[in-house]
């Protein structure tokens, strides 16, 4: 307990210190922090009861809407009866919803599948289509999977497409460079995650939620993901949907300016934050991701696989054991991160744009922003906006 009360003191002190902004300062902090030291002594974990950690104080219970959707769709979409699943929220952070892992043993393999081997492919658009061509990138899961596969046998080899795979983009394009979705850069979202969304925004309240755009983030446990605010889409009255696949990572939940402390948490493999209302702009970042305790392995819940037996109108997919094997050789050194939003409220339509702006997009559209021009870095910094 010393431990622990000396670690928060430290980040506090740190905060309030001179110089940096305080969420500058608390990013490099967990971005240097060595796991099971007590660095992590104030994150707080929601997986155990009420948070543990002296940040758990903070942590207060969030009431779901049980009946807004039944038994047979959350099992449809891979996750247990909202009535079984906790739910929790943050003092001074209002309309932050935090969900530990509701889905049903062996689901999350659907996701991690779709994220690899499906959302990947083309006509959705990726980090690597700065440097490579379309056919190049045609199927990075066919193109990888030898490669992952014999992984452990070969640690020399080089890195398959699928580990340089840094971010993708669904449904409305997010155009890295001039922070716009646009009307004209748009590809059919995928109608298995639009479901499962649906159901996640309809339990947290909000019913006639429409999954429009969607950012998957792909990190090495060398990556990062830079302080930003998520403004971009033209209705902020709808919750950003954030879901969590693999290795756990630091969360940072700040403010309104970056002068204000954020809270740091855990995010582990299955785990889902909505931001909405008062949270919806506010700074966030994930300064760390963190190597399993146990070497380089899973976390326990992707270790049950996927029923074999599913409902019959279920948007979840049989995963074979070929699939899973890759599956598992990216995860143990990775994480994916799936963002869900709508754009548009009802009835919206995107502003006219001149054509000097659209030209504009189209000379820009789909570069990455990383550390390094050729997407090939140790430390990833993946800003949606900043």
């Amino acid at each position: 307990m010393g431990k622990m009360a000396a670690a928060v003191g430290s980040v506090a002190t740190l905060a309030a210190e001179p110089g940096e902004d305080a969420f500058r300062k608390l990013f490099r902090f967990y971005r240097q922090s060595r796991p099971g030291t007590a660095d992590l002594g104030a994150v707080i974990d929601f997986s155990a009861p009420r948070g543990t950690g002296p940040g758990a104080r903070k942590v207060v219970r969030s009431q779901l809407s049980v009946s807004s959707v039944s038994d047979h769709d959350a099992h449809r979409a891979g996750l247990q009866p909202v009535s079984k699943w906790q739910a929790y929220g943050l003092q001074g952070y209002p309309g932050f919803i935090f969900i530990p892992n509701p889905f049903l043993p062996g689901y999350q393999w659907h996701w991690v599948k779709q994220c690899l081997k499906l959302y990947s492919q083309k006509p959705n658009v990726c980090n690597l289509d700065k440097h490579m061509t379309q056919e190049e990138t045609q199927d990075l899961w066919e193109q990888s999977k030898e490669f992952l596969r014999n992984k452990e046998v070969n640690k020399r080899r080089p890195r398959s497409l699928l580990e340089k795979l840094r971010w993708v983009t669904l449904g409305y394009h997010y155009n890295w460079d001039s922070k716009k979705y646009s009307a004209d850069h748009y590809t059919p979202f995928p109608s298995d995650l639009a479901f499962l969304s649906e159901q996640v925004a309809a339990a947290c309240g909000f019913q006639g939620f429409q999954a429009e755009a969607g950012i998957l983030n792909y990190y090495r446990l060398d990556s990062t993901l830079g302080i930003h605010v998520d403004r971009s889409e033209l209705d902020h009255s709808k919750p950003l949907l954030s879901f969590s696949f693999g290795q756990s990572a630091i969360f940072l939940l700040g403010g309104l300016k970056r002068d204000e402390a954020p809270t740091a948490m855990f995010m582990h493999s299955g785990d889902i934050m909505v931001m909405s209302g008062f949270s919806r702009l506010l700074n966030h970042a994930v300064p760390r991701v963190l190597p399993s305790p146990q070497g380089e392995s899973l976390p326990c819940c992707l270790e049950t696989p996927l029923p074999t037996v599913l409902p019959r109108d279920s948007v979840v997919e049989p995963c074979s054991e070929e699939d899973w094997q890759v599956c598992t050789s990216y995860l143990k050194t990775a994480r994916v991160n799936m963002t869900v939003r709508q754009v548009l409220a009802t009835d919206q339509d995107f502003p006219v744009e001149s054509m000097e702006e659209k030209k504009t997009d189209i000379t820009t559209e789909g570069f990455c922003h990383l550390d390094d021009e050729n997407c090939q870095v140790k430390r990833v910094k993946l800003n949606p906006d900043s």
